[in-house]
């Protein structure tokens, strides 16, 4: 009995065998993941970097007083479009009319006394011909002519300071502009050249933009540009040109409708930030922007034709930060590579090193694998990834 019971145990263990070892030859049977693949082509682009900014009015002009007196009218509306020479406050003018007057009246003396004086002279001189009228009588009066024609000059010099003043009781604007609300009212004393402006006028179209760019990516462009790896797109925050294209995003995210041009590149490195300035002007005819909005200006520094690009969703990040990106090599397995990137145009990003051409690069299904994997990869038209 205890034979045939051993035999039944042998015979048992040998069927669990049989099936744990089919078991494993099924395993080692199953498919490799599907994944998608985009194939690494050299092809042009143009590269452009993203800057913040603050919008700044063209002009700026703080309106004071260049005589002191007590406003009598304010003529102008608060946030109102002004011209320039229209204008905005009206001093009390008695005053400066009294001075006009009296300079008025101090060349008409000075003239009367320069006209008898001349007489006077032109009979000496008429006198000293025949004989009658000494040298000294002459020289005496000749002097006197200079002097009263010296004082005519003051009177005169006088009189246009005395109309200056009067005209600067009419107190105007001294640009084209919207204007800010009056920090004066009528009644209220002012002084010539106050610190305190009674208003300020600013002129939105068109509008600067200044712009921050850190002077290690200038620095690192330029090396670009200088090695060939990029060419120039005319103008750009690069090489101090002006005339590049600049896009603007506001604070809303939308893209403002008009293009501007770059117009200044600082040539200082702020010692505080470690940046440069830029400065962009901007189209604003229907006032859309506003002095001190934050935004964001795509600027075009140069193009690449020999640029491998890479879709956004290829890209992950190690525990230490650094991109990488999954290639199936030519045995159809999977690959971890470290590359360095820079940010190129829409979802694309620029390899500056890590890749070749012709690499395979996986941008769909990365979940799925480990390097080492074996897989079934399908070519991915790029457009879908920046659809989807």
């Amino acid at each position: 009995m205890l034979r045939i019971t051993g035999l039944a145990l042998l015979a048992a263990a040998a069927i669990f065998s049989c099936g744990c070892s089919g078991s494993g030859q099924t395993g080692g049977a199953d498919a490799a993941a599907e994944v998608g693949i985009v194939v690494a082509q050299p092809q042009s682009t143009e590269i452009s970097t993203q800057l913040p900014g603050r919008t700044v009015a063209f002009r700026i002009a703080q309106v004071r007083p260049q005589v002191s007196g007590i406003i009598q009218r304010r003529l102008f509306n608060e946030g109102a479009l002004v011209a320039a020479g229209q204008p905005l406050y009206q001093l009390d003018p008695a005053p400066y009319q009294a001075a006009f007057d009296s300079a008025q009246a101090q060349v008409a003396s000075a003239d009367a006394n320069e006209l008898t004086v001349r007489l006077k002279h032109d009979r000496y001189q008429k006198l000293a011909s025949a004989g009658d009228v000494s040298q000294q009588d002459r020289d005496d009066i000749t002097a006197s002519l200079r002097q009263a024609e010296a004082q005519q000059a003051v009177a005169r010099a006088a009189l246009e300071t005395a109309r200056i003043n009067l005209g600067y009781t009419r107190i105007v604007a001294p640009i084209s502009g919207r204007i800010a609300t009056s920090a004066f009212t009528e009644g209220a004393l002012v002084t010539a050249n106050q610190d305190s402006p009674l208003t300020t006028v600013q002129q939105y179209a068109p509008m600067y933009v200044d712009l921050t760019q850190s002077a290690a990516e200038v620095l690192r462009l330029r090396q670009q540009l200088a090695a060939g790896a990029l060419a120039r797109t005319g103008g750009s925050g690069t090489n101090n040109g002006n005339g590049a294209s600049v896009r603007l995003q506001l604070e809303d995210g939308s893209v403002y409708a008009e293009t501007g041009r770059l117009e200044f590149t600082g040539v200082t490195e702020s010692e505080s930030t470690g940046a440069i300035t830029l400065r962009a002007v901007f189209p604003n005819a229907d006032g859309a922007l506003l002095p001190g909005m934050y935004v964001r200006a795509l600027l075009a520094v140069g193009v690449a034709h020999s640029a491998l690009l890479v879709p956004q969703q290829a890209i992950s990040r190690n525990a230490r930060g650094d991109a990488t990106v999954l290639v199936v090599n030519a045995a159809n397995h999977v690959e971890l590579r470290d590359v360095q990137l820079e940010a190129a145009s829409g979802n694309q990003w620029r390899v500056l090193a890590g890749l070749s051409a012709g690499e395979r690069i996986i941008v769909q299904g990365q979940q799925k694998v480990r390097p080492g994997d074996a897989v079934s990869p399908t070519v991915v038209d790029p457009a879908t990834l920046s659809r989807g």
